[in-house]
C-alpha cells in the first residue's frame, strides 16, 4: 500500500480536481438575456427593476438554454495534469492543454455575463498565445485560481521528482 499526500491522487495517474459546466451566458442568447436583466439599474425595494420586468417572462427561454447546454453542451475538467473540454454527456474530448504549458489565465467578463456571475477564461502560454478558451465559466475566479494552483503544483512536483531522480 502506498501513502498518498492527497487521497486518491498519485503522481503516476491523472485525477480530476474540479469539473464545471458552462453557464447559459457562454452563448449569444444567454448573454443577450443577461444584458436585458442588467439593463435598468434602478432598484425597487431591493432588486433591480429590470429583474422584476424581464426575468419571469423570459424564464422559459433560460430553462430551454439550460437544458440544451446540459445535453448538447460542454463541461470543463481540471485534472492534476491538464485542463480539458469534454462534450457534456459523452466521452468525447473536444480540447486539452497540459498544465505545464499554462503560464497565465485571463478572466474576461462580457456585459451579458454579469447577471450570471460568469466569465470567459483564456489559458495562455509564456509567449501570451491563447492555448484554450473556456466560455461562460460560473464563478470563474475560483476556477482560475484552481487552474493556477494546479499548474504551480504540477511544476513543483516535476521539479522535485527530477531532483530525486538526479540523486540516483
Amino acid at each position: 500500500m502506498s501513502v498518498q499526500a492527497i487521497a486518491g491522487v498519485s503522481p503516476g495517474s491523472e485525477a480530476v480536481v474540479m469539473t464545471e459546466y458552462p453557464s447559459i451566458s457562454s452563448g449569444g442568447i444567454g448573454q443577450m438575456l443577461g444584458s436585458l436583466y442588467e439593463s435598468i439599474p434602478l432598484r425597487v425595494a431591493g432588486p433591480k427593476l429590470s429583474y422584476l420586468l424581464f426575468t419571469l417572462p423570459t424564464a422559459p427561454i433560460g430553462i430551454l438554454l439550460y437544458l440544451f447546454s446540459k445535453v448538447f453542451g460542454e463541461r470543463y475538467v481540471l485534472t492534476n495534469r491538464s485542463v480539458q473540454i469534454w462534450a457534456a454527456r459523452s466521452d468525447r474530448m473536444i480540447g486539452k492543454v497540459d498544465l505545464d504549458a499554462i503560464e497565465t489565465v485571463e478572466l474576461d467578463q462580457h456585459p451579458g455575463q454579469v447577471f450570471f456571475r460568469a466569465a470567459d477564461l483564456r489559458l495562455k502560454d509564456a509567449s501570451g498565445k491563447t492555448l484554450l478558451q473556456l466560455k461562460g465559466v460560473p464563478d470563474a475566479g475560483s476556477f482560475r485560481n484552481a487552474v493556477l494552483s494546479s499548474a504551480s503544483a504540477r511544476r513543483l512536483t516535476k521539479a522535485a521528482a527530477a531532483t530525486i531522480a538526479a540523486r540516483g
